[in-house]
């Protein structure tokens, strides 16, 4: 599944008219979770029977798409079965996930109906009664590489900048890569965004760092406005413009180093963090935010289905601790950056767990006596 993005450009009523079929789209969510916390749908199948029911009964309801009012009660039903399955996982507290009501929903999605695509493929006109009509579209992307039936989804998606058109279409993205025989561990860090086991090091961006002072700026602005007041709501959108910028600024720094180190090479070890458990550390939970190494994982994961190459998550533990050139294990505190050892190894603290890394992944492949590269080119 391919996911474009589109800025949609349309008149201050059509704006509107979107915001008016988001508040359908939460009334739905929340109407659902109602009904299946007072027990009258126990599946999905009868959960989707009320999305007609609710339509008849509520006049607003049915200015929303039939596709799009099941659309919703897909999300809730989501995060249904999500629960259920968090409790047979055995997972206890508040990571269970009880399902809750929606009090800002940002975004609603229509299915295959409902919507017309202009023959230039630069406009999306939405026929359903909540009246948002033509938008036009700005993006970097050509949708006349696609079919019409090639659309599966589409979402209206409300952002502090604007509004923005998602279609969701169904095709396998594979491109073409040279070979180039290499192969590479990555170990993440806080000081160094990733150490490969060849000693190169790309520095941690830090977004969030750098960008704090106008975050806390805004957030006072917002705090010194009068609750309700039009002066706070323009605060908010400032906010969470910031905001906004920063996440933009990681998901770019993740694309693009992802794609680089896939193209780079054959196979591709990492680290199989658990990042959920390690930002249970107070002291360093921001650091570990900002550094945002699960969405690096995710595109080096779709990158490598995308060109071909082996990526390969491995178990992180002791990585820092064994030596790389006899296995030993040498005891070392954060501070410590070099790694030393009694055979004579003295290297990069990153680096020398790149390399156990490394050869963590190629053990795991189960060819005894044979190269990661005969593997790659098999």
């Amino acid at each position: 599944m391919l996911v474009l993005e589109f800025k949609a450009y349309a008149k201050p009523n059509q704006f509107q008219s979107i915001d008016e079929a988001i508040r359908i789209c939460q009334f739905i969510r929340n109407k659902s979770i109602r009904l299946w916390m007072d027990g009258g749908a126990k599946s999905w199948f009868e959960l989707s029977k009320y999305c007609a029911i609710w339509a008849k009964e509520f006049d607003f309801a049915n200015k929303l798409g039939a596709m799009a009012r099941q659309a919703s009660a897909e999300r809730a039903w989501a995060s249904i079965s999500r629960f259920y399955e968090n409790i047979k996982k055995g997972i206890k507290g508040k990571k269970v996930g009880f399902p809750k009501f929606q009090k800002d929903c940002r975004s609603v999605e229509y299915k295959t109906n409902s919507w017309k695509l202009a023959s230039d493929r630069k406009s999306i006109t939405f026929t359903d009664k909540c009246g948002i009509g033509k938008l036009k579209l700005k993006g970097t992307r050509d949708l006349n590489f696609y079919q019409p039936d090639q659309i599966k989804r589409i979402r209206l998606i409300k952002r502090a900048d604007g509004y923005y058109v998602q279609f969701c279409i169904q095709v396998d993205r594979v491109e073409l890569a040279t070979m180039t025989g290499q192969t590479i561990g990555l170990d993440v860090g806080l000081k160094e965004f990733y150490t490969d086991s060849n000693g190169f090091m790309v520095p941690n961006p830090r977004f969030l760092r750098r960008g704090e002072a106008r975050l806390k700026r805004a957030g006072r602005l917002v705090s010194r406005k009068v609750k309700g007041g039009l002066n706070r709501r323009k605060a908010r959108v400032i906010l969470g413009k910031r905001h906004l910028k920063i996440s933009r600024q990681r998901k770019d720094h993740a694309i693009k180093l992802a794609r680089c180190v896939i193209t780079s090479n054959d196979v591709v070890v990492y680290e199989d963090l658990r990042v959920s458990n390690m930002i249970k550390n107070h002291c360093l939970a921001k650091s570990i935010s900002d550094a945002s190494w699960y969405q690096f994982r995710m595109f080096l994961e779709y990158f490598g289905k995308v060109f071909g190459r082996i990526t390969i998550a491995v178990n992180p533990a002791y990585t820092s601790q064994e030596c790389s050139s006899c296995g030993v294990v040498v005891k070392k505190s954060l501070s410590t950056r070099t790694h030393t050892c009694q055979c004579g190894c003295e290297m990069d603290r990153d680096r020398n767990a790149a390399i156990n890394i490394l050869n963590r992944g190629i053990s795991t492949t189960g060819h005894v006596g044979t190269s990661i590269f005969e593997i790659v080119n098999a």
